[in-house]
C-alpha cells in the first residue's frame, strides 16, 4: 500500500505552488542550507514596489516539517502577506554540518535565511518548539521580529517546566514523546496533544510514522539541547508585541504554564473581547514587554464552546 501521506506531500507541494509559494533552499554557511517555502514573487524581486505586502514567518513544532504544519494557514494567507515557512535543521531538506543543536542555532539560521530571502522585518508565528525558536528570534534579531505569535509553547524549556510537564504526560524524556518508535507511540503524541482525538485506523498512524521522523539521532539531540537549567535562564525583555495563543485543556503546557508566561511580563492592564464569524478571542493587552494572552474558542456545531 502506498503511504498516504508521501502522496500527500507530493500534491501538497502542487497545491502551494498554485497558491503562489515555491520551496527554496538557502546556503546558510557552508555545509548548513535551510528550505524555505517561499513567495513566488520575493522581497528581493518587489523591493521597487510601495505596496509590498506584510511578512509572516511560521515556525513549525517537532511533530511535522513546515509546509505539512502550517498548510492550512498558508492557503488561507497567502494573498494577503508575503509568507515564509522554514524547515528547521534535521527537518524536510534542512541539513547542517555543524555539532550545534541549540534553539539559538536555529534561530540564526532561519534569522540569516530571512535575511538572504530580502526580508527585513517580520511577524513570526510560532507552535510549540517552533514557539522556543521564535523566543530567541525576537530575543536576538529585534530588528527583524517586529511582532510574534506563540501557541503551546514556553520563553525557554526550564528544567523545573521540563520535568513537570512530563510527569503530566506520563512520559519519562521528550524523545520518548515527540520520536515514537511504534503505532502505539504515535497514537499516544497524538493523543496527548490533541483535544478529543477522533477515531483513526492504525494505518494512518502506521503511514506518519515511516514518513515523519527521519533523522531521529540529530532530532533527539535537539530535544536534550532543548532543556535548561533554571539558574541559568533569565528572562529577556522584548521590545516586540508578544500574543500567548492558548488551549484551554493543553495537557503539555497548561494554563497555569500559559499564566505564569504572561506574569513575567508586568500587570495586564486592560481586557476586551473580540467575535468574529463564531470566534471569540480574548486579548488582555499589557505593557511592559507587550505579552498578551489570548484565549481563542470555537462555537461548535452543538453550541457548546469548545477552547483550542
Amino acid at each position: 500500500m502506498v503511504n498516504i501521506f508521501t502522496i500527500h506531500n507530493t500534491l501538497l507541494g502542487f497545491v502551494m505552488k498554485l497558491a503562489g509559494m515555491r520551496p527554496q533552499r538557502v546556503e546558510i554557511s557552508p555545509g548548513t542550507i535551510i528550505n524555505f517555502w517561499v513567495p513566488t514573487q520575493t522581497q528581493t524581486q518587489t523591493k521597487t514596489r510601495t505596496n509590498l505586502k506584510k511578512n509572516v514567518v511560521f515556525l513549525h513544532g517537532f511533530a511535522g516539517n513546515g509546509i505539512f504544519t502550517w498548510q492550512l494557514q498558508v492557503l488561507a494567507l497567502a494573498k494577503k502577506y508575503s509568507i515564509y515557512v522554514p524547515d528547521f535543521l534535521f527537518f524536510g531538506d534542512s541539513i547542517t554540518d555543524r555539532a550545534d543543536r541549540s534553539p539559538e542555532f536555529q534561530a540564526e539560521c532561519v534569522a540569516k535565511g530571512l535575511k538572504k530571502l530580502g526580508v527585513e522585518t517580520c511577524t513570526l508565528v510560532g507552535l510549540s518548539y517552533g514557539g522556543m525558536v521564535g523566543f530567541k528570534m525576537a530575543q536576538l534579531f529585534p530588528n527583524l521580529v517586529e511582532s510574534m505569535v506563540v501557541s503551546c509553547s514556553v520563553m525557554a524549556l526550564t528544567e523545573s517546566v521540563s520535568s513537570e510537564s512530563l510527569r503530566r504526560i506520563g512520559f519519562e524524556t521528550w524523545s520518548d514523546f515527540l520520536l515514537p518508535e511504534t503505532v502505539e507511540g504515535v497514537k499516544a503524541m497524538f493523543d496527548v496533544g490533541s483535544y478529543k482525538l477522533p477515531n483513526v485506523p492504525d494505518w494512518l498512524f502506521k503511514h506518519f510514522l515511516e514518513v515523519m521522523f527521519s533523522n531521529r539521532k540529530e532530532r533527539k539531540e535537539l530535544l536534550e539541547a532543548l532543556v535548561v537549567c533554571d539558574k541559568d535562564f533569565n528572562v529577556p525583555q522584548y521590545p516586540q508585541r508578544v500574543g500567548l495563543l492558548w488551549g484551554q485543556n493543553d495537557k503539555i503546557f497548561n494554563m497555569e504554564t500559559a499564566s505564569n508566561l504572561k506574569n513575567l511580563g508586568k500587570h495586564v492592564y486592560q481586557r476586551r473581547s473580540l467575535t468574529h464569524r463564531g470566534v471569540r478571542i480574548t486579548v488582555p493587552a499589557g505593557l511592559g514587554p507587550n505579552v498578551c494572552a489570548c484565549d481563542l474558542q470555537t462555537r461548535m456545531p452543538d453550541q457548546e464552546t469548545r477552547s483550542v
